[in-house]
C-alpha cells in the first residue's frame, strides 16, 4: 500500500470517529466539553427585586422585561429587566400608568401592554408601547373592549387578545386582533367558552386557549383558534383545570404550569390532541409573569391566592427546561 493511501484510511477513520461521538461529549471552543441538558427538570434565577403577582413580561431579543404587577399594597408600574445569560437585573422606565394584569405581546422589537388594572378593581382599555432602544412609551389605539386578565398571542406580527373580564366580573369571550402597523382593531370570532387568565401559545397557525376562568370557577376547556380561517374549535381538555398560569409555547407544544391551587405542569401537543404531565413547579404560584426564551420558560414572582393585597406575594424566578 502506498503512503497516500495510508494517510487516506487514516484520515477516514479520523472522520467517522469523530462523527460517532454523541453530542454531549462533543467539545466546544476552546476544547470545553458542552453541558448536557436536563430533560424536564426545574431551576432559579435571580429573584425579582421587587416582589410581585399579576407582572407583564415579554422578550425583546436577549432580555425579559416584567413590567407593572401588584405587591402586597399596591399596583405598581416598575419595569424590571431581566438576562438571563449573566441572570442579573436592571430597571428601564416605568409604564405610565400603573398597571396589572393585561395582556403582553411583542412585536418587531416593541413591547405592548393590553388593558389590565391600574388600581386592581377597575378595568381598562388602554395600549401601551415600550420601545426599549429609546426606554420610553408611548398610547396606541385602545381596545374596543375594556378588560383585564385577557391572554395574547402574536401571528405573523398580528396580536391576538383573547377573552378576559370586565367591569362587574363578567368572563368575556371576546377577540380582537391588533394591527400595530396601522394601530388599528378588527373584531375576530369569539371564543366558545367565555373565560379569563387563560393559557395561551402558538403552536403553527393555531392559537391554543387551555384553562381559564369562568363564572363557575376554574375550567379545564382547551380550544384552538385557527387564525387563517377565524374559527374555534374544541381540543382535549387539561388533566387538570387551571386558570392563572405560567404558560408558553416550545418546540410544538404548550405548556402550562401552576396556577390556582395547583404546582402540576402541564404539556399539550396539537398534533395528538393530548396532555402530558410533566415536572412539577417547586413553588406552586398564582398569577406569575410568563415568557419563554432559548426554549426555557421563565416564571416571574406569583403569590400563593392570586388575589391583588392578600396572600403572601413572591419574588421567585424558576425556569423549566422542556
Amino acid at each position: 500500500m502506498s503512503n497516500r493511501s495510508i494517510f487516506t484510511t487514516a484520515a477516514l477513520a479520523l472522520v467517522l470517529a469523530g462523527a460517532a461521538l454523541p453530542l454531549q461529549a462533543q467539545t466546544g471552543s476552546g476544547g470545553r466539553q458542552a453541558p448536557a441538558v436536563t430533560h424536564n427538570t426545574w431551576t432559579s434565577g435571580a429573584p425579582l427585586p421587587v416582589a410581585l403577582q399579576y407582572p407583564m413580561a415579554g422578550v425583546i431579543k436577549t432580555k425579559i422585561y416584567v413590567v407593572g404587577g401588584v405587591t402586597n399594597t399596591a399596583v405598581v408600574g416598575d419595569n424590571q429587566i431581566y438576562d438571563p445569560v449573566a441572570n442579573t437585573w436592571s430597571t428601564g422606565a416605568p409604564i405610565p400608568t400603573t398597571t396589572m394584569d393585561g395582556a403582553v405581546a411583542v412585536v418587531k422589537g416593541i413591547l405592548y401592554i393590553f388593558g389590565g388594572s391600574n388600581d386592581g378593581t377597575t378595568v381598562t382599555n388602554a395600549v401601551w408601547a415600550y420601545n426599549p432602544k429609546t426606554n420610553t412609551w408611548s398610547s396606541k389605539t385602545a381596545m374596543p373592549t375594556a378588560r383585564d386578565s385577557a391572554a395574547a398571542a402574536v401571528y405573523k406580527n398580528i396580536v391576538y387578545v383573547i377573552g378576559g373580564n370586565s367591569s362587574g366580573s363578567v368572563r368575556l369571550n371576546a377577540v380582537e386582533s391588533y394591527n400595530p402597523a396601522t394601530n388599528s382593531w378588527t373584531e375576530e370570532s369569539p371564543l366558545l367558552v367565555g373565560k379569563s387568565e387563560v393559557s395561551v401559545g402558538l403552536l403553527g397557525s393555531t392559537i391554543v386557549a387551555a384553562g381559564g376562568f369562568t363564572s363557575s370557577g376554574d375550567t379545564g376547556d382547551n380550544e384552538g383558534y385557527a387564525v387563517l380561517t377565524n374559527s374555534w374549535k374544541s381540543l382535549a381538555r387539561e388533566l387538570t383545570s387551571t386558570n392563572a398560569s405560567c404558560t408558553g409555547a416550545i418546540s410544538g407544544q404548550v405548556y402550562v404550569s401552576g396556577g390556582t391551587g395547583t404546582s402540576n405542569t402541564q404539556s399539550f401537543k396539537a398534533s395528538k390532541n393530548k396532555w402530558t404531565m410533566q415536572a412539577s413547579m417547586p413553588q406552586g404560584v398564582i398569577a406569575p409573569g410568563s415568557s419563554v426564551y432559548n426554549k426555557l420558560l421563565y416564571c416571574f414572582g406569583g403569590s400563593n391566592s392570586g388575589v391583588a393585597f392578600q396572600g403572601a406575594v413572591y419574588n421567585n424566578v424558576q425556569i423549566y427546561q422542556p
